[in-house]
């Protein structure tokens, strides 16, 4: 037993001077600490991403929603979305990295691995001080490009604030119209922003290489093969807006389309129906028809509403005058003075066509007030016994006796039969 004893500690005192094993026991030593202290942070890393989760998710102290003045950019949902999903990417990329570095540790303990450790550490730490090499060395053109930038919001802040002021008339420029303004204020930041883009593009990283300048050649090309017409709209609503054809809230006539404006963008023109339809006229077609502009001087000398009746010629036109006059006068909404007039526009075979032309300030209601002006004229014809021969009649005579008034004007109506 005593001979076992002493054999096993000669082997032990033999195994501990081998300078082999003692490396090697150091090195699993260290690699078993190692080993321990990324487990650690592995589970600390893990608590960390769920506590920023909970507090994420805490009523009141976690996400809230994202808003500009009144209008809500994100709600408390989609920003408390955002922001697990960035808490779980860094998380991710946390864990790679140590499970990389430990990785490369183990691999740079043993000699026939140990060079692949080294290279890749090496890879790792150039890549990333040419990264950093190069965000500084482009420091100052990231500097020149934000001063640049500011001075242009500058320059349309203070562009905007005079357009503003003749917008609203507190700045008048003579023949200059306050309508004008806003189309004028695009155009002039429309120019400033390609300015700027012209001026900031050399300081661009990358803005001069052939694959970067061939990107933009086809996308300059393939925006102009594909927006011909959107331009021609854009051209067509600058020369509307210049020419002042009309403006928001006029009632117009285009082609087909009767009603108000209610909004002139770049593109299209949008007209409200008295049917209450909202009809989009690209403004490419708004310039390729004629523009019948009712409002145009509604306000200064109002605009004329007409109406055509037919009445036979055995009444006296005096008479049929005066009853479409007082007709109109009793409308309302049509105007004493200019006061309502008669013109005769036709002698037909059977009867005699009768325009009344009445004036209205308010061009959006006439359908309205035609309605009630014909009301009006049905009622004083049918008080005076007075036959509206319309669409069509046709006379046939008795005797000899002429469908022409009385030379007193007494009412008695000639002998005649009419039907229909």
């Amino acid at each position: 037993m005593n001979r076992s004893l002493e054999a096993l500690e000669l082997w032990l005192a033999q195994w501990m001077g081998n300078a082999f094993w003692v490396d090697m026991a150091s090195r699993a030593s260290a690699l078993l600490l190692v080993s321990f202290l990324v487990w650690l942070l592995w589970r600390l890393l893990e608590r960390w991403r769920k506590g920023i989760h909970r507090w994420i998710d805490a009523d009141g102290s976690g996400a809230r929603a994202l808003t500009v003045q009144d209008q809500q950019i994100f709600t408390e949902r989609e920003l408390a979305r955002a922001l697990h999903s960035l808490v779980n990417g860094l998380w991710q990329l946390l864990r790679a990295v140590l499970f990389i570095s430990w990785l490369n540790l183990v691999f740079t303990q043993f000699a026939w691995t140990r060079d692949v450790a080294v290279s890749a550490i090496g890879f790792v730490f150039t890549q990333g001080a040419l990264i950093v090499a190069g965000v500084i060395n482009y420091l100052p053109n990231l500097f020149i490009i934000g001063i640049i930038v500011v001075i242009s919001r500058l320059v349309i802040r203070a562009t905007r604030g005079v357009f503003d002021g003749i917008r609203l008339e507190r700045i008048t420029l003579p023949g200059f119209y306050p309508d004008w303004a806003e189309t004028s204020f695009g155009l002039s930041r429309l120019l400033i922003i390609a300015l700027t883009l012209v001026i900031v593009f050399p300081y661009l990283p990358g803005s001069s290489s052939p694959a970067f300048q061939g990107l933009s050649i086809f996308f300059g090309v393939l925006v102009s093969l594909g927006s011909t017409s959107a331009v021609a709209n854009v051209m067509s609503g600058i020369v509307i807006t210049y020419t002042r054809g009309f403006k928001i809230g006029d009632r117009v006539r285009i082609a087909d389309t009767e009603g108000d404006v209610i909004e002139r963008s770049a593109f299209v023109t949008r007209i409200r129906t008295p049917k209450n339809e909202e009809v989009s006229v690209p403004n490419a077609m708004v310039m390729n028809n004629h523009i019948v502009n009712f409002s145009a001087q509604a306000k200064e000398a109002g605009v004329l509403l007409h109406t055509t009746v037919t009445i036979g010629y055995d009444v006296p036109w005096p008479r049929v005058h005066q009853l479409l006059c007082d007709a109109a006068v009793a409308t309302k909404q049509v105007l004493d003075d200019p006061a309502p007039f008669v013109l005769q526009t036709s002698l037909d075979d059977n009867y005699v066509a009768y325009e009344l032309n009445a004036y209205i300030r308010n061009p959006s209601q006439k359908l309205q007030i035609a309605s009630e002006m014909h009301a009006h004229i049905q009622d004083n014809f049918r008080k005076e016994s007075i036959e509206i021969l319309s669409p069509h009649y046709r006379a046939n005579r008795d005797g000899s006796d002429l469908a022409i008034p009385p030379s007193d004007q007494s009412g008695t109506d000639p002998q005649t039969h009419q039907s229909t």
